[in-house]
């Protein structure tokens, strides 16, 4: 494991007292860094709305991205059992859980995936989502590294949960909710930018995110400006 980045990713998931703070963009972080350090081939996390409602809100890929979904429309699979339970759900073979997930075990099979372990984000009492690894082969999860993720899951709550005001649930709840209309606008942004360069979803959404960091700016802002074409955005969509 990188010490050095995974402290710099503690840094990182802390610092987010800044007045243009993007959750979409931060919870990437958080799943991006999972599968580049804690041996994971994918990393989704699901957060609850303002009426205790699951969506998924990052996805290392687009293929765990439309898993995630798919136990949402489904109501059943690891992820919204760690919700619910507000403990850590680990499962080394997907394929020896048939029964417990008869939907869901057969699709992360069928999308390649045969393990997974779904831990809880939550402070205390409060659990607001979960941050769920897949990996490709069965096996048991290295010990040395799922308490670094349920760490990296920690400081991320603390971190959405911060008290900006002493309103901290309004605040929380505001930025979910701004979260899912970007979710939307970059949904689009992706689906037009793929059509036209003709690549998958996941390298549209790397341009996008790449565009925006390039030139210091949200990734809502840019996902907007190229849906409605009101400003030129040199080098994306040509």
């Amino acid at each position: 494991m990188d010490q050095q980045l995974l402290a710099k990713t503690f840094v990182e998931l802390a610092d987010n007292l800044v007045a243009d703070f993007d959750l979409i963009d931060f919870l990437r972080l958080l799943t991006d860094r999972c599968v580049g350090m804690l041996d994971a081939s994918a990393a989704g996390v699901l957060l609850a709305d303002r009426d205790g409602k699951l969506r998924v809100m990052a996805a290392s890929d687009e293929q765990v991205r439309l898993l995630e979904l798919f136990q949402l429309q489904n109501d059943e699979g690891p992820c919204l059992e760690c919700c619910r339970t507000g403990t850590p759900v680990i499962v080394p073979d997907l394929g020896t859980e048939t029964a417990r997930w008869p939907r869901f075990a057969v699709a992360a099979q069928r999308g390649g995936f045969g393990a997974v372990q779904a831990l809880p984000m939550r402070l205390r009492d409060e659990v607001v989502g979960a941050l769920n690894l897949f990996r490709t082969t069965p096996g048991p999860f290295d010990p040395a590294y799922t308490p670094v993720a349920q760490a990296l899951a920690d400081v991320a709550t603390i971190s959405l949960l911060q008290q900006r005001t002493v309103h901290r649930g309004t605040v929380l709840n505001e930025q979910l909710q701004m979260a899912l209309n970007s979710r939307v606008l970059i949904e689009q942004a992706k689906g037009k930018l793929a059509e036209r360069q003709g690549i998958d979803m996941e390298q549209a959404f790397t341009a996008l995110r790449g565009y925006a960091r390039a030139h210091n700016r949200r990734l809502v802002d840019v996902a907007r400006s190229f849906i409605d074409d009101s400003e030129p955005l040199a080098g994306l969509g040509s």
